[in-house]
Order: structure tokens, then sequence, then C-alpha cells
């Protein structure tokens, strides 16, 4: 039986530890060594040994982080690279050409819109906005020129959910191709693939790596095809993760599982505080059955995830005062991390989003909640909120 056959037999806990990290066969070393190399003997002109010449095209490390990327995500490709962006950038330039159309979220990560805004449009790409969680108002938006539609679930940062599987359907009779930023769920919440998705996005920063300590990026695909002129561009363009980064985000994907059910559990507590407290106007967690994608997660996700967003009474100064007063939620950028982090969106990570379709409400505070004890983390919220 082929190790790809296997791992079709195995549940996601044993895929994050095991695939692609077989044992070295010189030294029987169990975690995949850190390969700090940049070129490799070849066996004679043309002879490459095992693959390997240079470590933009593949590196050892890397290539063991990429295959356990596309086992846990059901993929048939995984790639690794510099940084998310640097995965949604390979990604653009593989599957578009100038003139052609890209219908983009109207919640996203303020990179992501930026990229589509201020890079991609001046190479020529179109793109249009569209509430995904709205099928209708995706099909609107459809144009003949269209090849991709761009969907987060659940978004960034209004923590809003689309239905993978009927937006996949769109897409598939649009000619375009779905691709999922997976980043908020984590292959352990959610699959994409498995529910008609083309590519999946991640920023490995975030929860793939969940230690604060690496950047990365990744792009797995559903079409072996694909993931050959994926795998294409990413040398040509360069931008790769080094084999220190990588092997810090295969550490990371390690316990990936066992963080995202405490995420997760500690998320739901914070939510259900938050939604009873009375200086909170509104909480934004799929998890709380009154949020308008609660039916929709429920049916594609495991468990909710680790963040949750909510609109503070008073406005955009009384949201900076509770981001300030924080002590154990600490005042930073980013997510993921076993550390909970408090931001204020709309001047930190989606500044670059202000004035757009994108541009998110100015009251609003955005929480990635850690693994610490839930209590002391209410304890902190009580306070920063002032009660």
């Amino acid at each position: 039986m082929t190790d790809r056959h296997q791992q079709q037999h195995q549940n996601f806990e044993t895929l994050a530890i095991h695939a692609g990290q077989a044992a070295d066969a010189q030294t029987g070393a169990v975690v995949t060594p850190i390969y700090q190399v940049s070129t490799y003997k070849q066996d004679g002109v043309g002879g490459l040994r095992g693959g390997y010449e240079y470590s933009r095209s593949a590196n050892p490390t890397r290539t063991a982080l990429e295959e356990n990327l596309a086992a846990l995500e059901g993929g048939r490709r995984g790639l690794a690279f510099a940084s998310g962006l640097a995965a949604e950038d390979c990604l653009l330039r593989t599957i578009l050409v100038p003139g052609d159309h890209v219908v983009i979220p109207n919640d996203a990560y303020g990179g992501t819109f930026r990229l589509f805004a201020k890079v991609a449009e001046r190479w020529g790409v179109q793109w249009s906005v569209a509430d995904t969680s709205d099928p209708s108002a995706v099909r609107e938006q459809i144009r003949p020129n269209t090849k991709a539609i761009w969907v987060e679930t659940p978004s960034n940062p209004l923590l809003g959910i689309t239905d993978i599987a009927v937006i996949a359907d769109i897409a598939r009779h649009a000619g375009a191709k779905l691709v999922v930023d997976n980043t908020f769920a984590s292959p352990y919440l959610q699959q994409p693939l498995a529910l008609g998705a083309d590519v999946v996005v991640h920023s490995s920063t975030k929860y793939m790596g969940g230690h604060s300590d690496v950047v990365g990026g990744a792009l797995i695909a559903a079409d072996a095809g694909l993931g050959e002129e994926l795998a294409y561009h990413q040398n040509a363009m360069g931008a790769v993760a080094g084999p220190f980064d990588a092997w810090l985000v295969m550490r990371g994907i390690k316990t990936l599982a066992v963080r995202m059910d405490r995420h997760s559990e500690n998320a739901t507590k914070v939510a259900e505080m938050l939604r009873s407290h009375p200086k909170v106007a509104q909480v934004l967690y799929p998890g709380l059955p009154e949020h308008a994608g609660h039916d929709i997660a429920v049916k594609q996700m495991k468990a909710f995830g680790g963040m949750v967003s909510f609109r503070v009474q008073g406005g955009e100064d009384a949201a900076v005062e509770v981001c300030n007063r924080a002590r154990l939620f600490t005042l930073g950028e980013s997510l993921g991390g076993v550390e909970s982090l408090i931001e204020h969106p709309g001047r930190m990570t989606h500044a670059s989003a202000a004035g757009s379709p994108l541009e998110v409400p100015s009251d609003l505070v955005r929480l990635s909640v850690g693994i610490e004890s839930a209590d002391d983390l209410l304890a902190d919220l009580r306070q920063a909120l002032g009660a």
C-alpha cells in the first residue's frame, strides 16, 4: 500500500504528525531535519539526487511541509511560501492574465484587498465586490471574463460565513476557479477542497504555525495539473518558504488539532460573555445561534474557531480604549497564536481598506482568543470593558 493510500485511511490528528514526516533515511531522526542548504551535489551533469538541485526549486524540509499540507487539506499538491501574500500573489499570476476578472468578498483581510486594488489592478486584473454569504450577490457579479471567485470563510474581521459548496457550484457553471482562504478555520475545522473549492490559501503564520514565531503562506490545489502550474510559478517567482520557517510550521501543525479544540472552546466562552455585556453592541462569532451564518457553519465546520469580533457601545474611541486597557490580551496584529491578541481593525490590520467597499466599522474590536485559562481571559475582557 502506498503512502497516499495509507493516508486516505488515517484521521486528521495522525496525518498532522506523520504525513510527509518519514524518519530520516540516514539517521532515523523522527523529526524532519532542517536542510539549511542552498545547493546540492549532482551525480553527473543533470543527475539530480532525489530531485534536488537548488533550494529555491526544492528543499527537503519544505518538501516535507508541502506533502503534509496536501494531506491535511485533501489536495493533490501543496506549496509553501514566504508569506500568505506571497502565496496569493503566486496564485493570481498563475490563474489570471491581464483582462481577467475576479469576484472578491466584501469582507476580507486588508492585505488581500490591497493586493487586488493596488497591485493586480495595475497589472490589468479587474475585480468587483460581492457579499459571498449571499449566492445571488455573487451571481450578479459574474462576467464573461470572470476567472476566479475569492472567498474567506470565516471572514476577516467580521466573521462572515460563506456556503462553500454553493459558491463552488456557481464558480463551476461560470467556468471560474473557487479560491478559499481557510486561514481562520484551518484544515482541522474545515475542508474546502472536499466541498468543491479548487484552491485553498493559508497564511501559515497563523493557526498552522500557531506560536507567533514564523511568517509563511501556503497553497493547496485540488487538481494535479493546476498544482504543477503553481509549482512552476513558485519556482519562477521565488517567494518560497525557507527551511527553518518550513520546519517551524511543521512543528506547529503537529499540535494543530488539540490547539484548535482549545481555541474554539475558549472563544465560545468569550463570545457568550460578550453577548450579555452591557457595553457590547454586537458580537460576531459563527458559534452563536443568532449569527447569520450559524447553520452553514454547523454544516461545513467541525467547530467555530478562535476568532471573535465585537462592536463596542460608544463608537470608535470606546473601542480603542478597550484595546488599550487590555492586559492579558496583547495589543498586536496577526492572530492564531497560543497567546490571546486584541486589535482595532480599522486602524490596524484593515487600514488599507479605508474608504473602500471593504472598510470595517470603526467601533469594531477583533480578538484572537488563545489557549490560556478561559477564566483569566474573561476577567481581562471585563476589566478592559470597564465592568
